[in-house]
């Protein structure tokens, strides 16, 4: 199944997106407010234009991927938005941004209206699964409109429909509090084999086939030994994700200490200076020793 491909957002992940999309056969149409990543959206093979709506006159369904809930509501609802696309009855967007579920259910509502469809996706491995089409994609919505967007999704990762709109956003609350938390804890561990001598970058073949192996420390613990900050995410994006679960959880009878030191730890990183670089660099957060 190849169709024309609509994609707003060409950051770190959009741009990821965009190259599987067109590995996997597909065209691209995409926009993003940066004139820099259009270029690097059209060196990868992709077309652009200037705005969501230009993009979804063109596409035959809308991938978003975009840093804020304000920054979905803008590419839905605001000036130059899909909604603002005539003649669209049919299209299905999808929302792989990290949205708050009350703005995700109040956009499937105006969307809807519209006789558009909408899946709440979003998705976990960062830019190079994107590429390697190994994301974890949580889907929200309805079974019809999941079921249009499922061949496209399949080809960028594992994609599972939770439930009904917002389903997608809820399990990514679950999947930031594994691995926000484990940002800290990967890092706090770090340092502890530092102090001692260990040869860090050596700790995720170590401990592989036990309980600690994970993604997540294949991916950290060798970056941390290299002192590799380069952003693949940024600081301030896992803060957002942090004060975003703060938010929905607040109210609700529930005990989360750990993410609530999280957000702490990550609130200090990012309020010295940090928010540009990677998630990674919390590490900067704890002192070194030596034993």
């Amino acid at each position: 199944m190849t169709v024309t491909v609509g994609f707003v957002g060409l950051g770190l992940m959009g741009l990821g997106f965009v190259e599987r999309l067109i590995a996997n056969g597909h065209s691209v149409v995409g926009s993003d407010v940066r004139p820099e990543a259009r270029a690097s959206a059209e060196s990868l093979g992709a077309r652009t234009v200037n705005s969501a709506v230009e993009v979804a006159a063109e596409a035959d369904l809308v991938l978003i991927c975009v840093t804020t809930p304000a920054a979905v509501d803008a590419v839905i609802r605001g000036e130059g938005g899909i909604l603002s696309a005539p003649g669209r009855d049919g299209l299905v967007v999808v929302d792989h941004s990290t949205t708050d579920i009350p703005l995700t259910r109040a956009l499937d509502e105006v969307l809807a209206a519209a006789d558009i469809g909408f899946v709440d996706a979003p998705v976990s491995g960062g830019p190079q699964a994107a590429r390697d089409g190994t994301l974890a994609i949580m889907a929200g919505g309805r079974e019809e409109d999941f079921a249009r967007v499922a061949p496209i999704l399949d080809g960028l990762g594992r994609a599972t429909l939770m439930g009904g709109v917002g389903a997608g956003q809820a399990t990514k609350l679950v999947n930031q509090s594994l691995v926000l938390t484990n940002y800290c804890v990967i890092a706090e561990s770090f340092r502890l084999a530092e102090a001692f001598g260990v040869d860090a970058s050596k700790i995720p073949e170590a401990l592989e086939t036990g309980h600690a192996g994970s993604n997540l420390l294949k991916t950290l613990m060798p970056r941390l030994a290299a002192e590799d900050f380069t952003p693949t995410g940024y600081a301030r994006q896992i803060l957002k994700d942090l004060e975003m679960l703060h938010s929905a959880t607040k109210d609700l009878p529930l005990a989360m200490p750990m993410a609530g030191q999280a957000l702490t730890l990550f609130r200090l990183h990012v309020a010295r200076g940090h928010a540009e670089e990677d998630g990674c660099s919390i590490v900067k957060i704890y002192p070194k020793g030596q034993v």
